[in-house]
């Protein structure tokens, strides 16, 4: 049996989706007008109920929204990235406004992500200025900025292993590896041969860090010998926009692109390949998994005339069966669909 939640959000163009690391069925996307080109932009908290998706808030802001990240202390709070060059908090409590806002960034700020390890409680922020910046949880003045990226910045993640390490990922081809405590890179990767649009380190091993490139590969490398990656995942036929490791296995991870799928990987197979999802009928720009439900993974795309559809698949790869749980975009209509 199949049941369909719809969520209706006309005239927003969805670019990034980050479940709850709090609560299960709570998600929070940034979405813009016009491709993100001009106009606004709206962050939308969503939690999924046993009828429905359902709007918890809302807010707009004058320019598009390229990212969002929940804090990792406090469950009501989270950051977004703009097209202005600014970040802004956000409390989904209570407020009607951001708690804070900050504008350092001199271009569009297509990445934030809040650092996960206990020693610390940071943000950090990538931007098409070609810095990544690192901001205390109450964004202050910032506290650090990394500069080395030739490119855009468009993904800087916090390691969920190593205090004050941040990878990042960059038009300029190159995957560097930040020390922010001494302001440094330690380490610049030459990963592909045209622009990288995304970056995420395994939750297993703090030495594994996955990139996807408008050449349309996923490579994994391990830092400690990058002369070549670990591994080289083909497959899509547009750039890569997104990639995230699975929170629940070393090799397993996904991979959205402007192909207009989603595809999940595991590297440790002779066939890594384990499931190719196309409900999507445009650019495919958010995923992330769902840190409480082994498999689930939330998927968002650009185009406000798509139907996107969340299914419940199953997947059995050498007689091992995977479920797979999408969410489909946030642009016009946003469904979840289960198979009981």
């Amino acid at each position: 049996m199949t049941t369909m939640k719809v969520f209706r959000c006309p005239g927003r163009h969805g670019y990034a989706v980050e479940a709850s690391p709090f609560l299960p069925n709570r998600l929070a996307c940034a979405a813009s007008q016009f491709y993100g080109i001009t106009g606004s932009g709206s962050l939308f908290v969503l939690d999924q109920t046993e009828t429905g998706v359902v709007l918890v808030r809302s807010w707009q802001w004058g320019d598009g929204l390229f990212d969002v990240a929940w804090s990792e202390a406090n469950e009501h709070v989270l950051v977004a990235g703009g097209g202005d060059g600014s970040l802004q908090l956000w409390d989904s409590a209570n407020q009607n406004a951001p708690l804070r806002v900050a504008k350092e960034h001199t271009q569009e700020v297509y990445s934030v992500d809040w650092s996960q390890t206990r020693a610390e409680n940071l943000i950090a922020s990538g931007s098409w200025d070609r810095c990544v910046k690192v901001w205390d949880q109450n964004l202050g003045r910032s506290l650090a900025t990394l500069r080395g990226h030739e490119g855009v910045v468009y993904s800087s993640i916090w390691s969920p292993h190593i205090p004050g390490c941040i990878a990042s990922a960059s038009g300029d081809g190159t995957l560097r590896v930040w020390d922010v405590k001494a302001a440094a890179c330690r380490l610049a990767v030459p990963a592909h041969k045209a622009e990288i649009l995304s970056c995420d380190w395994c939750k297993y091993d703090q030495n594994l860090v996955a990139t996807g490139s408008v050449d349309c590969s996923v490579c994994v490398w391990d830092l400690r010998n990058v002369t070549q990656p670990v591994s080289q995942l083909l497959g899509h036929s547009y750039a890569i926009r997104r990639v995230k490791f699975s929170p629940f296995s070393r090799t397993v991870l996904a991979s959205c692109s402007y192909d207009f799928t989603v595809r999940f990987w595991d590297f440790g197979r002779r066939q890594p390949l384990l499931d190719t999802v196309e409900h999507h009928s445009e650019f495919v720009c958010g995923l992330d998994f769902n840190l409480h439900v082994p498999h689930q993974v939330t998927s968002l795309s650009l185009s406000p005339s798509s139907l996107p559809v969340v299914d419940q698949l199953k997947h059995t790869t050498h007689e091992v069966s995977i479920p797979l749980s999408l969410l489909g975009s946030l642009s016009g209509l946003f469904f979840l669909c289960n198979n009981n």
